[in-house]
């Protein structure tokens, strides 16, 4: 099999650092692209470094000349500063580099969303996510995976009270979480990150929406 190549925008994240050091450690890639503002503490042959301002993503169009394009971007509405910066972050950019990715011939996008996204929704973060959602859907790739996780567990670099309260919880209550309440269960962004590179490597075609629940199966995989 041809070894493939990817790029990750959003490596300094949760789920992103994960899904760096996931592919690195894959023989299905031989080059791992990380679009960043600020550079990784990591050497590794695989990686590529390309330190981006993402207000001007137009002029790096060169390093989406990948196989796949991975986007892990997210922020808080209160980390952000203002709706409007959120709404920057979590659905400008990733358009954007759906745009630049589709442009310069990437087969498969993968893309972090949120449980719950839904262009309708009357709240503001939902919708954000949902609108995301269906701008990529019109950009009809080839392959476009939409991951919906729960609460995501994992060592932040900043601290969010509520996700700390119920990361402390989750012991107690993930295992009631059974049938259609699956898709609530919490999750580790370890599972996320392997759950992307398994889809990855998949010949599904279309948009394939995955749930929480459904992302941990991903991840066993």
């Amino acid at each position: 099999m041809t070894a493939k190549s990817a790029l990750i925008a959003g490596a300094t994240g949760l789920t992103g650092s994960e899904l760096v050091k996931v592919l690195l450690e894959d023989p299905a890639y031989d080059k791992v692209k990380v679009l960043t503002r600020r550079p990784l503490d990591l050497e590794h042959p695989k990686l590529e470094q390309v330190k981006a301002d993402f207000f001007r993503l137009d002029q790096y169009g060169e390093h989406f000349k990948v196989d796949d394009v991975f986007c892990c971007l997210g922020t808080t509405i209160r980390k952000a500063g203002s709706q409007k910066a959120f709404r920057r972050v979590d659905y400008d950019y990733p358009v954007k580099i759906a745009e630049l990715a589709k442009a310069n011939g990437a087969t498969k996008f993968l893309v972090i969303s949120a449980m719950g996204a839904d262009a309708k929704s009357n709240v503001f973060y939902s919708r954000v996510k949902g609108q995301m959602e269906e701008a990529l859907k019109r950009m009809d790739f080839s392959s476009l995976h939409i991951f919906r996780p729960s609460l995501l567990l994992g060592k932040r670099d900043e601290f969010r009270l509520g996700e700390k309260a119920a990361s402390l919880l989750a012991p107690a209550f993930s295992p009631i979480l059974r049938g259609g309440m699956k898709k609530y269960k919490p999750i580790e962004a370890e599972h996320v990150a392997m759950a992307m590179c398994a889809a990855a490597q998949s010949d599904d075609k279309g948009v394939l929406v995955h749930s929480s629940d459904k992302i941990g199966e991903l991840a066993e995989k």
